[in-house]
């Protein structure tokens, strides 16, 4: 059994991922800032390093020993400023992979995203031949292409780097799901164009399914996407979702003039055009197929709820 190391590990994915590891018989290390990530953590079974991801020295021992790092830590916040987004989207991955490289780590993974490609248009049946767009003017976007162009040009002999791109990585507990049932029990939330618009999606087990075959397989200084392998229409599945919850709010609806004048991007883009990604190189050469369906993946929040008002 190996020993891992994860930064992010105290979120929404690093947790589905650490008790996947921990599962498997492996040890595993997670950095943390906080007392209160730290007793997330430890719950789980890991080991808490405390430290500051922008500053390497506060953990990078802790790194020693570990035969791969996963990196999934990043500023979530969309709308954050550029410096924010700068420091610990960018900063903090060039940070990871220093660590990783001064420790002799054999083997990154980067969590990635299919946001790193985006600019303006629509993803249309995209593979990983599709450029990074750093020049997006979303700010989101442009860091996440950043990040992962750090991650891939890092790649050499005896430091294999991969990056494991899911897209609107969804589940129980899941930030960006709490996030819109909030929207739109508030009334704030928003169809665009009828939101009957085509996208792939990915559910967090099959997400960290990815981030583990990247692990095990993965090909030095290469990119894949992973999805649910079931492309869903956006309207339907969160309409789908906002049951689930209880949420019998009506939504709004908005045209497309009245959405670019209403809702910046990326999200604008997140949550009104098509996205459709290619899995096949996943499937080749990772060996990449969904570990959760698409029906099973639905019970996983009805099941959550009722243990929580039990």
């Amino acid at each position: 059994m190996a020993q891992a190391f994860v930064t992010g590990g105290s979120g929404f994915i690093g947790r589905v991922l650490v008790r996947r590891l921990l599962g498997e018989g492996h040890s595993v290390r997670v950095l943390v800032r906080s007392a209160e990530s730290a007793a997330k953590v430890s719950a789980l079974g890991a080991e808490a390093v405390r430290g500051e991801l922008t500053d390497p020295a506060t953990w990078r021992d802790a790194v020693t020993g570990s035969e791969v790092v996963f990196h999934l830590a990043a500023e979530t916040d969309i709308s954050a400023d550029r410096a924010r987004q700068e420091l610990v989207t960018v900063r903090g991955t060039r940070a990871a992979v220093d660590a990783a490289r001064h420790a002799n780590v054999p083997r990154f993974v980067h969590c990635g995203t299919e946001a790193a490609l985006l600019a303006g248009d629509p993803l249309l049946e995209v593979d990983e031949t599709a450029p990074l767009r750093p020049d997006s003017a979303a700010v989101y976007s442009a860091v996440k292409a950043n990040a992962e162009k750090i991650v891939l040009d890092a790649n050499a002999p005896g430091f294999a780097t991969v990056s494991i791109r899911p897209r609107m990585v969804w589940g129980p507990e899941s930030i960006l799901v709490d996030m819109l049932i909030e929207m739109a029990r508030a009334g704030q939330f928003a169809w665009i164009e009828g939101g009957r618009h085509t996208t792939d999606i990915t559910f967090v087990d099959n997400c960290v399914e990815g981030l583990t075959l990247g692990w095990q397989r993965g090909r030095p200084g290469q990119a894949y996407f992973v999805t649910d392998q079931h492309r869903v229409t956006f309207r339907e599945f969160w309409e789908t979702i906002f049951e689930i919850h209880g949420v019998d709010k009506p939504t709004a609806e908005l045209d497309a003039e009245a959405a670019a004048q209403a809702i910046p991007v990326p999200a604008r883009w997140f949550l009104g055009q098509t996205c459709t990604l290619r899995t096949d190189k996943a499937i080749t050469e990772l060996g990449y197929k969904p570990t959760v369906s698409y029906t099973a993946a639905l019970d996983a929040p009805r099941n959550s709820l009722a243990a929580s008002r039990a």
